[in-house]
């Protein structure tokens, strides 16, 4: 009976809350039966949450609620920070045995698309994500606006706005129709030389990019392409990282091979994605420099799977079974050696909403569960040069989820969320 409370009692605060202004800006008061701030590395009790419009005002022990403040009882759960996934493909069609659909999908269709996938991811309890870039260029950046516009439900996005890639790249739409012959929208961020990526760079900045994704190898999910072959040159990665760090935005490098991830982190880029061949000098660059590694070691698993049932493109199936468990131990190893990592797991792959399924491989190569909660959290949230979400600390956005079971003890809990709060206002 009081579980049913509690569920009546959500429904009605989320009602309210979506009616609230900020000039009328509600005051919660959270109380949590387990709390996971983040940063601490531990699980408290007895910890309550005070939030004030979409921030957190204080986080201590439990006591008497502020006065016209709305009690919510999370007792009975344990809390922890909006997840924050750091490699994901909202604004795309997702991944098919048909080469051509993301072509056959206008931009406003991709986009609608896209607003599904948001809501989805949102509802799963990722309240920000870094999306790594699409096809049809900027299309990103519309539905991060509409969201922010709180036309569409969704989490907090950071955009690539596109590729930026060698022609016939990893980051190209290959095998459909002629490169040359692809929608201009499809082939924003294409560079043959240093001054070409430059340029592309500030291209995609100045119409919104909040950083800029580079291709530094060939891809797994590209026709024509090898994971271990450098495509972007040094010179050209270096060119992007001078723009983009000239204007405060960060750059991260698609790079699956040993040689492309060497490239990257001596051109100066922030994060590497995939990281799947990635050998011992590779790994102790990155731990040297303070790079990032951002490694999507479930979704190997079901590209296999489902990619086989589908009939994916056998060159996409082959490429994949010869990098997932590579990348899987070289994970391991980067966990062992302290390699800054953060949680990203390539959503768009498989589909939207099925984030948390990484989790327990996380745990599975090497982390404890606390860790593997931290990388997609307060360290997902270092990774971005953020200071705003993450954690629950005074000053952060209200960014909240709850599980009724403990995570510490069985990390998949996370893959079925059962509160998500998103700037103080209750999403389920």
């Amino acid at each position: 009976m009081r579980h049913l409370q509690r569920v009546h009692l959500t429904a009605a605060l989320a009602a309210a809350l979506a009616a609230a202004t900020p000039a009328t800006a509600a005051t919660l008061y959270v109380e949590a039966g387990r709390l996971i701030d983040g940063v601490s590395g531990e699980a408290r009790t007895g910890q309550c949450v005070t939030i004030t419009g979409d921030r957190i005002a204080a986080v201590g022990p439990c006591g008497t609620a502020p006065a016209g403040s709305t009690r919510i009882d999370w007792s009975d759960y344990t809390v922890l920070p909006g997840l924050i996934d750091l490699h994901t493909h909202l604004a795309d069609l997702g991944q098919s045995a048909d080469l051509a659909a993301p072509m056959k999908a206008s931009p406003a269709e991709t986009a609608l698309v896209g607003a599904r996938n948001a809501r989805v991811t949102l509802e799963a309890g990722f309240t920000s994500v870094r999306d790594v870039g699409t096809y049809r260029g900027l299309t990103d950046v519309a539905l991060r606006n509409a969201i922010e516009r709180g036309d569409v439900p969704g989490p907090r996005m950071w955009v690539a706005g596109a590729y930026i890639t060698a022609p016939k790249g990893g980051g190209e739409l290959n095998g459909v129709v002629p490169n040359e012959e692809l929608p201009p929208d499809m082939r924003l961020g294409v560079a043959a030389t240093p001054a070409e990526a430059a340029s592309r760079t500030a291209f995609l900045l100045d119409r919104g990019a909040d950083f800029i994704k580079t291709i530094a190898t060939g891809a797994v999910l590209a026709i024509g392409t090898e994971p271990g072959a450098p495509e972007l040159t040094e010179e050209e990665l270096r060119a992007v990282v001078n723009v983009a760090h000239a204007r405060g935005k960060r750059v991260t490098a698609h790079a699956h091979g040993a040689e492309g991830i060497k490239n990257a982190i001596r051109a100066g880029v922030d994060s590497i994605e995939h990281a799947s061949l990635a050998d011992e000098e590779a790994l102790q660059m990155a731990k040297a420099h303070g790079t990032w590694l951002v490694m999507d070691i479930y979704n190997g698993t079901y590209i296999d799977e489902e990619g086989t049932r589908e009939g994916w493109p056998e060159e996409y199936l082959r490429k994949n079974r010869e990098t997932t468990e590579t990348q899987r131990a070289a994970f391991r190893r980067a966990v062992e050696i302290g390699v800054k990592i953060g949680y990203g797991t390539d959503a768009g792959v498989y589909p939207h909403g099925l984030n948390a399924r990484q989790f327990a491989n996380m745990v599975k190569y090497g982390m404890t569960p606390m860790q593997a909660i931290e990388a997609a959290t307060a360290r997902a949230a270092e990774e971005m040069g953020r200071s705003d979400v993450g954690a629950i600390l005074p000053g952060r956005y209200a960014d909240l989820v709850a599980v009724e079971a403990d995570p510490l003890a069985d990390i998949t809990v996370l893959e079925k969320i059962d509160h998500v709060m998103k700037g103080g206002a209750i999403v389920r």
